[in-house]
């Protein structure tokens, strides 16, 4: 075990800003499959996964890799920061990844002493619960859209942001293949937001190193073009894979050959975005990093994210380099430190393709559907802020929940009142959403909070505008404002004229509303329209109509 002193401490950070004040750390680009610093090097991420595990509430078996209901934001600690800042280095790390980050803190010393010690950030945007496509209920809405876009602004000003992750792990098996065209859609979106305000962040998708059968054309679906016209608008830049195939000591051609061929022909940057498996015999050798980057797989791949800095807990085994104290001052280094510091010290991978005759990325067409890939290529529309602010404002009967942490009833509501709505002869089909079929209902793109409202509106309606109707056990109110002569089918057929319409989005005004008033552990201030990180729940009970938007994938390691 090894630990720094303060002064020594001091020293380091100190010298890591200085050498911040000296040298702006260099752009890395990408150029086909392969990124480059803005001297022409081949870049390689040589990274480590950096953030402390949060609050693990459900630890049943549909939760094995330890997901956790909670998050803290490393980025945004200051003194923590400086703490790890000196070990990071000795690591000789190039990159973090982070996995969820509150974009109402500041990141200011963190990303600025990240940068001086010539250290990238790759930052999912995804958060707990709340604030990610759900592998089950799938959406793409405008709550998960705004504090997407809420992340990149709190970030624009950084140069050392690599990458944005629009998902981790959301699909982690064949059955669920059906979701990727809303993290697709959620690329395609993002992608024309960081267009339009000239920014060259890469974005990419970490993805659960699975069977071939759905894992390959996944990779296909999110750097494909579904038009047939090359064009990269909808595609990923940088492809993640959560790869533990290595165990202990092994060899290229035992753990990572076959993967290697899967991807020979891969068509943009791809990366370990986890690897490390935990062997039984306790510490990790890192002797894969030897072979990832090496010559044998520099053809495909760009390097790696060990995993983890901190501890981590999961079915998987112990994983983390380092011990804190109780008071959260002092660091401790375990073996597995020590030998992913020697191995990634001691890596020298290969400065080729050089820039100039790297081919430049073509971007084919899209896998075909078949009973292993569900995945249609007609993707969610951008969802519209604006349009469904007009619908929620029209509807005749609005959701006013009864509790400060709704999120745990609105989901059973939206259940109860489709129930009720098909009693009545009516259907929730304009909140649905299957992307399988390709198909998707007139606002399944605005929040579940809207969608209520909408379901609980039809639901009025059906009953001649009784009041008590629109009750729902004290949850609804009538509208005041709504004409009385106008449905809420024609409501949202006049605010949403053009219901598969993409465009750049625009990122909200801060002074719109909170979709919660509850209290979060670490993170995820106010979003309009949802996107809370409310420990208590997110929206349970939204089974079938594709409108949940909980957890998809955080901590999976396999």
């Amino acid at each position: 075990m090894k630990s720094f002193g303060a002064p020594a401490l001091v020293s380091l950070v100190l010298a890591a800003l200085l050498a911040y004040n000296v040298h702006a750390i260099s752009q890395v680009s990408r150029t086909g499959r392969y990124l480059y610093t803005a001297d022409g090097s081949r870049f390689y991420i040589k990274g480590v996964a950096y953030q402390q595990q949060g609050i693990v509430t459900d630890t049943s078996a549909n939760n094995p890799f330890g997901e956790p209901s909670t998050f803290i934001d490393p980025l945004a600690d200051a003194s923590g920061c400086a703490r790890d800042l000196p070990y990071l280095t000795q690591l000789g790390v190039n990159t973090v990844r982070v996995y969820s980050v509150d974009s109402t803190q500041n990141h200011d010393s963190c990303m600025s002493a990240l940068s001086g010690a010539g250290i990238y950030t790759i930052i999912d945007l995804t958060l707990p619960l709340n604030g990610s496509i759900d592998r089950s209920s799938p959406a793409w809405s405008t709550n998960l859209l705004d504090q997407y876009l809420a992340t990149i602004d709190a970030f624009s000003k950084y140069d050392n942001v690599l990458a944005y992750n629009v998902g981790n792990e959301v699909v982690n098996s064949s059955s669920n293949t059906n979701v990727a065209p809303f993290v697709k859609a959620a690329a395609r979106d993002i992608k024309a937001y960081l267009t339009a305000k000239k920014s060259n962040v890469l974005i990419g998708y970490a993805a659960i190193d699975g069977s071939d059968d759905f894992r390959d054309p996944l990779a296909n679906y999110f750097s494909c073009d579904p038009s047939n016209t090359n064009s990269g608008s909808t595609a990923i830049d940088l492809f993640g894979l959560n790869n533990y195939e290595w165990c202990g000591n092994s060899t290229f051609e035992g753990s990572y050959s076959d993967t290697e061929n899967s991807f020979a022909g891969y068509n943009v940057a791809a990366y370990f975005s986890e690897y490390g498996c935990v062997p039984p015999s306790g510490a990790r050798p890192w002797t894969e990093v030897a072979a990832l980057l090496s010559s044998d797989m520099s053809p495909v791949w760009s390097g790696g994210i060990a995993f983890s800095y901190f501890p981590a807990a999961s079915a998987a085994g112990q994983f983390g380099m380092i011990t804190l104290s109780s008071d959260n001052k002092t660091v401790s280094t375990t073996t597995d430190f020590t030998n992913l510091a020697t191995e990634y010290g001691a890596a020298a991978p290969p400065n080729t393709p050089a820039q100039a005759s790297a081919a430049a990325a073509a971007f084919p067409s899209c896998p075909t559907q078949n009973s292993t890939f569900l995945a249609s290529t007609t993707l969610p529309a951008t969802p519209n802020l604006s349009a469904c602010e007009c619908l929620e404002s029209g509807l005749s009967c609005q959701f006013t929940p009864v509790v400060s942490d709704y999120t745990v009833v609105a989901g059973q509501l939206i259940n109860t009142a489709c129930g009720l709505l098909g009693q009545s002869g009516g259907t929730c089909s304009d909140i649905a959403a299957d992307g399988a079929a390709g198909t998707y209902g007139l606002i399944s793109g605005c929040d579940p909070t809207v969608k209520l409202s909408y379901v609980m509106s039809k639901y009025y309606e059906s009953q001649n505008r009784n009041v008590q109707a629109c009750s729902f056990a004290g949850n609804g109110t009538v509208n005041s404002h709504a004409s009385t002569s106008v449905s809420a089918t024609s409501v949202a057929s006049s605010c949403i004229a053009s219901p598969s319409a993409t465009f750049a989005p625009t990122a909200p005004a801060s002074t719109t509303k909170s979709s919660s008033t509850g209290t979060t552990t670490s993170a995820g201030g106010p979003k309009k329209n949802g996107a809370s990180t409310l420990v208590g729940g997110g929206f349970v009970g939204m089974v079938s109509m594709g409108v949940v938007v909980v957890v998809s994938g955080m901590w999976t390691v396999m």
